[in-house]
């Protein structure tokens, strides 16, 4: 773990959590510049740069965590609909270097432009 990553110390409750969820492996944090209310970050607790460093037997945990906070923006009435967005290296849009998955909440006139 890097001194200076911030999800890291979040994850070691260094800095004040301010958790929506938390499992095993992972915890859900709002987004600190959301694009749509309700976009949240799912961020594993311990560190990974990409989607290809999270161990594979951690797929069921946090496909798990992803349906159930989609299942909750739905419910809340956040969006009618969720993008699920990671960024794996900088090329990508990777600007911080811990693995992390937005979900963001959709509505048929929000204006977002999402890649498809």
């Amino acid at each position: 773990m890097p001194d200076n990553c911030i999800f890291c110390k979040v994850a070691k409750k260094e800095i004040p959590p301010k958790h929506i969820e938390e499992t095993n492996n992972f915890f859900v944090i709002p987004d600190k510049f959301p694009k749509a209310e309700g976009h949240i970050l799912i961020i594993p607790k311990k560190h990974y740069v990409t989607i290809l460093d999270i161990p594979n037997t951690l797929s069921q945990e946090l496909m798990e965590l992803i349906k159930k906070m989609s299942n909750k923006i739905l419910e809340k009435k956040q969006g009618d609909g969720f993008n699920i967005l990671m960024n794996n290296l900088p090329p990508a849009g990777q600007s911080f270097p811990h693995a992390h998955i937005h979900l963001i909440p959709r509505k048929d006139s929000d204006g977002l432009r999402i890649i498809s």
